[in-house]
């Protein structure tokens, strides 16, 4: 009767064993499928990955080479990110931080406008140097310093110099990493007044949604011409790649900045092997000098002072566009829809190319 028990515990157990095995061998395909249509990454993920495949060494390396690459980022994004994980970001140099400059009007715009000044707070800030950080810090809660060494970044950066080439591919590589780390991010310029909050027109299925100079009626369209001075990207394993990809383009075409290079490679992008989705943005709702509309309405959402050269001219009418949005905003609702009111011609910028 013992031997009797004793024989069926055993069958039992290795029944138990054999059930165990096979479940388990189940679910780690299951699950690693699971994490990989996920598509995020992060800590998570690289911990995941790494179970038996004996590469977490070299994962570590890898992870400590990028804390030391960007100092204290890790820590600072869980401050600014909204609860769906999505930091905005803009960068600045000293010109651009000045007093009176782009950044007063970049923060004005978002107190001045209607539901954006909460967003404020989910606004990292990055300075390329000294001067913008301690110009940042003087004024807003989330700065960080990302220093630009291979030029003199300071000055106003006229298109297309030099310095303004560095200061434009620097953002995309701590970009990367605001994706490791499993954040999505909307990258704004400064030079652009917020008038409503963007996200609401901003459909979050694609990989990246991407603002234009001219829009040509088709969101999907890739004959679009992207203008990366605004855009939102999701943290996916793609995305990560993209803009690694990004970068490692600049060799393979003439000296050029970010947006050209970005156009350049777009089709490959979305119809090659990374299938990234992309989207652009209406100039209706995300508008700018390049295609002007002038007729104030309750959709518009953003202004970029692009097709503009010169940080003077760049100042001067945003500060007239601010003003008239103001006087628009103390309206009543019967004087808004009445459609007298019109955005100011951005007279200098549009002389500085040339328009006039």
């Amino acid at each position: 009767m013992v031997a009797g028990s004793l024989s069926l515990s055993k069958q039992q157990h290795n029944g138990v064993s054999h059930s165990v095995s096979f479940l388990l061998g189940a679910l780690l395909p299951t699950l690693l499928l699971f994490v990989l249509a996920s598509d995020r990454v992060g800590e998570k993920l690289a911990t995941i990955s790494n179970l038996g495949n004996g590469s977490s060494a070299h994962q570590h390396a890898n992870t400590t080479e990028e804390e030391r690459s960007f100092p204290g980022l890790a820590e600072l994004l869980p401050k600014v990110a909204t609860d769906d994980g999505t930091v905005i970001i803009t960068s600045v140099n000293e010109a651009w931080a000045e007093p009176g400059s782009l950044l007063d009007l970049f923060r004005e715009g978002f107190k001045n406008g209607e539901g954006t000044a909460h967003l404020l707070n989910h606004t990292l800030i990055v300075a390329v140097d000294a001067g913008a950080l301690a110009r940042c810090e003087a004024v807003h809660p989330h700065c960080y310093l990302l220093e630009v060494t291979s030029a003199n970044v300071t000055s106003a950066n006229r298109f297309m110099t030099k310095s303004y080439l560095e200061l434009v591919w620097a953002k995309l590589s701590l970009q990367q990493r605001v994706l490791e780390l499993g954040y999505n991010y909307l990258f704004t310029d400064v030079d652009i007044m917020w008038l409503r909050n963007p996200f609401r027109h901003i459909n979050l299925y694609p990989d990246m949604a991407v603002s234009t100079d001219r829009f040509n009626g088709n969101a999907e369209s890739l004959t679009n011409a992207p203008n990366t001075g605004f855009y939102y990207v999701k943290s996916t394993n793609r995305t990560v790649e993209m803009l690694r990809r990004w970068q490692a383009a600049r060799s393979r075409f003439p000296p050029t900045h970010d947006q050209a290079i970005f156009d350049e490679i777009k089709v490959e992008l979305a119809t090659g092997e990374l299938q990234i989705k992309l989207v652009f943005l209406e100039t209706t709702l995300f508008d700018g000098f390049c295609q002007f509309h002038r007729e104030m309405d309750d959709r518009v959402c953003t202004m970029h002072a692009n097709c503009c050269i010169g940080l003077e001219n760049k100042v001067h009418d945003l500060r007239n566009m601010a003003a008239q949005w103001k006087n628009y905003t103390g309206l009543a609702p019967s004087e808004k829809s009445s459609g007298k009111y019109r955005w100011p011609v951005p007279a200098k910028c549009e002389a500085s190319m040339g328009h006039r």
